[in-house]
Order: structure tokens, then sequence, then C-alpha cells
């Protein structure tokens, strides 16, 4: 019962995404109602229409206020107010520094830190508004704290969305609204499949202390404790699960 979510609203951004699908999926069978937030919400009609009742598809793109506005209002008409707040849309420009273009910063901080920033804001605005508090869980990485070469302007951002994190867990707390990030390490997907089969991506594997990558189920217990009373005294917390990845000096 203490990782149940009964009766809360629930808005998961980037849900046509593997780890979004999962997120989605995790938070409606703990008892969520969820909306489930994509830029073509028809990617995720299927997954809404599968989930059953309390399950919606709702567009929002992050990068527009306009979006995210009517997102809201669209959860709210439909759910109910929200308590809960996955932030977990994202994208990386893969390229050396010396390659990396302004074009590829501007994308991804438009929507891995500025989209998260502003979805978080009109999010928490919202659960003031209703007086119930929430948690907000933005989706981070293990590159906010370290780095491998190549991805620039993703590791600034996710490093950013860490210390936004905090930020907002200081100055939400007297709302009663829990901010905490989650920081994966590398997670199996369909995406990935065939680099962590190649001789560079098992050399990468072997360098996980626990000598495996990460299922998208690694992250369902970290998910229900940041989302659910079971973390009520969490909060500018972030929460690593990595198989140890980001202690290994090797």
């Amino acid at each position: 019962m203490l990782f149940a979510l009964t009766g809360r609203v629930a808005l998961v951004t980037g849900a046509s995404g593997a780890l979004g699908r999962h997120f989605c999926r995790v938070l409606h069978q703990a008892g969520a109602r969820v909306a489930l937030a994509a830029r073509r919400p028809e990617a995720v009609a299927a997954l809404a229409a599968e989930l059953g009742e309390g399950a919606i598809a709702v567009a929002l793109d992050v990068t527009q206020e306009a979006s995210i506005a009517a997102a809201l209002a669209a959860v709210q008409a439909r759910l109910g107010p929200p308590a809960i707040l996955v932030n977990n849309a994202g994208i990386a420009a893969t390229r050396p520094f010396l390659e990396h273009t302004a074009a590829d910063w501007d994308q991804v901080m438009a929507v891995d830190l500025r989209g998260a920033f502003l979805v978080a804001q009109a999010t928490a605005r919202a659960m003031v508004a209703a007086g119930q508090g929430g948690a907000i869980v933005n989706v981070a990485s293990i590159l906010g704290a370290r780095v491998i070469p190549g991805v620039a302007g993703y590791a600034a951002a996710k490093a950013g969305l860490i210390q936004l994190t905090r930020q907002m867990a200081v100055e939400l707390a007297r709302h009663r609204i829990r901010v905490n990030a989650l920081a994966p390490g590398y997670i199996a997907t369909d995406i990935n499949a065939d680099f962590f089969a190649s001789e560079p991506g098992q050399a990468m594997v072997k360098r996980i202390p626990q000598r495996r990558l990460g299922q998208a189920q690694d992250l369902t217990g970290p998910l229900l404790l940041l989302a659910s009373d079971a973390g009520a005294h969490m909060t500018g917390s972030v929460l690593t699960v990595d198989g140890g990845h980001s202690i290994n000096s090797l």
C-alpha cells in the first residue's frame, strides 16, 4: 500500500519512447490515472487504449508554452488536477565536441532542460492551485554527473536538470511538492540494441560492475519510490540506477 497511487493523476512526457511507455504502465498499474503526453498523440493512442480506463493520450510539445498549457487543461478536464509529473521527454545529438553545432546545442537544450523547466513550472502551478501537493520526477541521467565523448549538449542539459531539481525542491517544499531526479545508466532499448551488440558496446557493458545493461523494469521500483508516499521524506534527491557504472573508475 505504501507504493499505491490510487486515484492520483499522473502526467508523463515523452510517453512514446521506450522508457516513457514503461513509466506509463507502471503508474497505471499502481492505480494512477495517467496522461500519456507526446508531440504526436497518435503515437501513444494504442497504449492508452490498451491501459484502458483512466489512461488518455494528449498532445504536448515541451518546447511550446501554449502546447503545455493546452495539455494541462486537457488533463485537468478529463482526469483531474495532476499530482504526479514524470518529466521524461528528452533527445540527444551525438557527435564529437568539435563538430557539435549551435543548432545541436539549442535543440537538445530546448527539450531536455528548457522543456523540462517549462513543464515542471506549469504543472507545479497547477498542483499549488489544487492545494494537494504532489511529486515531480525529473528523468536525468548518469551523464549529468559523468561524461563520455560525443554528447556535450546532452550531458550539460542533464547536469542542469539535476541542479534544477534541487532548486525546485527547495522552493516547492512549502507547497508539499516533492521534486527528485531519476538518473538511469545505460538501459537496453530497441534503439540502442545494435550498438550494445557491437564490440564497442560490449566493451562498455564490461565497465559496468554488474556486467549487464539495465532493463526498463529496473526503474520500476525507483520510479514508484519517488512518485508515491514511500518517498514522502525525499526531495532534492538524485536516485541513480546504473548497476554501479557511475562509481566505477575503470
